[in-house]
């Protein structure tokens, strides 16, 4: 479809659409930005902090805290740190506590931008309703002021054209819903696993 095409059919949808529009460029370009970002947090990258736990329940704290000075992902930040609370003199409590302010922090930085896309798949469906609500209202108006005159392919016409709203809030709103959907489990997933590493290490006899 090319600009002049594109813009008739933004026309023909009214200011609704055109909002529509441009928040169909917001979701794609949130998707791809958080797709990014959970990357580079390491949200699929589990092998370098499991190797570490490992290491730290066979007595070997110094190495473990090797294999994730450099690492800044999600799951060996928080494995970092549970390590040196425990080789520090800081109380269990405290230590747990450090651990989960820690697990906090990361797990909010994996989550950020998740409200803007279920606000979008929230609102795409009832922006459309309410631009084919508008045009419905303008087409019986155009009906109303005809009469007997009234041509049948003409409401036809403005009807179809009011429902293009509705079909494009709902073509922005389902990749939204699923887009948002499947981060969030990638963010629990992530949770899970923090809080797995974390009990490992606090429960390694001898470790710290």
């Amino acid at each position: 479809m090319d600009s002049a095409a594109l813009a008739e059919f933004l026309a023909r949808g009214g200011p609704a659409l055109w909002v529509i529009a441009a928040l169909s460029v917001l979701t794609a370009a949130l998707i791809v930005w958080k797709f990014w970002d959970l990357a580079r947090l390491g949200a699929w990258s589990r092998g370098p902090s499991e190797a570490a736990v490992a290491a730290w329940r066979s007595g070997e704290g110094d190495a473990a805290l090797a294999r994730l000075a450099t690492r800044r992902g999600l799951r060996a930040r928080v494995s970092r740190r549970a390590m040196e609370t425990r080789m520090g003199d800081m109380p269990e409590a405290a230590a747990r506590e450090e651990t989960q302010r820690v697990g906090k922090l990361a797990l909010m930085e994996a989550r950020r931008g998740l409200r803007a896309l279920e606000l979008i798949a929230t609102i795409a469906p009832l922006i459309g309703l309410l631009g084919t609500v508008l045009g419905m209202i303008e087409a019986f108006q155009a009906l109303q002021a005809a009469g007997n005159r009234a041509d049948p392919a003409a409401l036809a016409g403005g009807i179809w054209q009011a429902l293009l709203t509705t079909a494009a809030g709902m073509a922005v709103a389902i990749p939204a819903a699923m887009a948002l959907t499947w981060f969030e489990s990638i963010c629990d997933r992530v949770q899970v696993d923090m809080e797995d590493l974390a009990t490992r290490i606090f429960t390694a006899q001898g470790a710290g």
